[in-house]
């Protein structure tokens, strides 16, 4: 396993990330998610991220169950603040109130007495961005929290929040997490020069686009029971993937991958990693299999021929807008 610094900042990460939306505490029984967990953890996996509203705390409580064997230096906890996990008008968003009352929610159910990497899950349009800033300064201050990060937050927007940090010297975000995989781009255009010349790290979800970059969804035939295209609340999230045109597509990269001597996962992984701005790649897994598939993508290097390859067989599939 590689290990990368998140950003600038002084903190390892391991370049694969075991995340948990979707899955544990809902869709995944507890037994085998902590299987998933101490395999990743077996394999130099050191970093797990979720969020509390993954099936309302529960993901965090699995998460917490699982690593609580472990010494707790020896691994990193990320989680995120920002979607509702209430009805009321301030069990949302990242207010002051709401990211102090998550904060510690989120320390309750992982078991913890800190957090590593605490991250705001989406930008806030009605919080004071200063406000959000200050309070997350203040639980780094506390020792509640070691790093902040943001999720799918703009250049504009990450922008601001490092401009407001400077000028009431408030704690810098060091990390943001985007899409990013070989069929959706959209993050090379501004948010990635940003982040490389202020030294903030990334960490990518979804870069395997949601199982489409895995080859088990074929062009021409229904989702397969069970995966995630299957069902309706998550198939609205692939609508731009799950069309003939890219799904043939992704059967020739699978068909280059073989070649290379590599699965299809692996590849698309690699190609992530390839960024050197890229600190980690969250992966998900419903089974430890798939764990030891997609930790060996850490090991790979892509050769500029197979890079060039692999965008003539993208062509115009790839999006670099959102």
């Amino acid at each position: 396993m590689e290990y990368r610094r998140l950003g600038r900042a002084g903190l390892k990460v391991s370049t694969i990330a075991l995340g948990s939306w979707l899955t544990y505490g809902g869709s995944i029984g507890e037994e085998t998610a902590i299987r998933c967990i101490r395999t990743a953890y077996d394999l130099g996996i050191i970093f797990f991220d979720t969020a509390n509203v993954y099936n309302r705390g529960a993901a965090e409580q699995v998460v917490g169950r699982a690593l609580k064997d472990y010494p707790r230096d020896s691994y990193v906890l990320a989680t995120k603040v920002f979607f509702p996990m209430g009805e009321g008008p301030n069990q949302r968003g990242l207010s002051r109130k709401h990211i102090m009352e998550q904060c510690h929610a989120s320390l309750r159910r992982l078991g913890t007495d800190y957090i590593d990497l605490y991250q705001c899950h989406r930008y806030d349009h009605e919080a004071p961005l200063e406000e959000t800033l200050r309070a997350l300064d203040d639980l780094v201050s506390q020792g509640k929290v070691l790093y902040t990060g943001v999720s799918e937050w703009s250049a504009v927007e990450i922008d601001d929040a490092l401009c407001i940090a400077r000028e009431h010297n408030l704690d810098r975000i060091v990390s943001n997490q985007p899409v990013y995989n070989m069929l959706e781009r959209y993050a090379e255009r501004e948010v990635f020069p940003l982040c490389e010349r202020e030294g903030i790290g990334q960490v990518v979800f979804s870069p395997l686009a949601e199982g489409v970059l895995t080859g088990k969804y074929k062009p021409g035939q229904p989702p397969p029971q069970g995966t995630r295209a299957a069902n309706p609340q998550i198939n609205m999230f692939m609508q731009n993937t799950m069309n003939d045109r890219t799904l043939t597509a992704v059967q020739n990269l699978q068909k280059l991958a073989q070649e290379g001597g590599y699965t299809l996962a692996q590849m698309a992984l690699a190609w992530v990693l390839r960024q050197s701005i890229v600190s980690s790649a969250i992966i998900g897994a419903s089974r430890p299999q798939q764990i030891e598939e997609n930790a060996k993508a850490s090991e790979i290097t892509l050769s500029n021929d197979m890079l060039e390859r692999i965008d003539e067989i993208l062509g115009d599939v790839v999006s670099h807008y959102r």
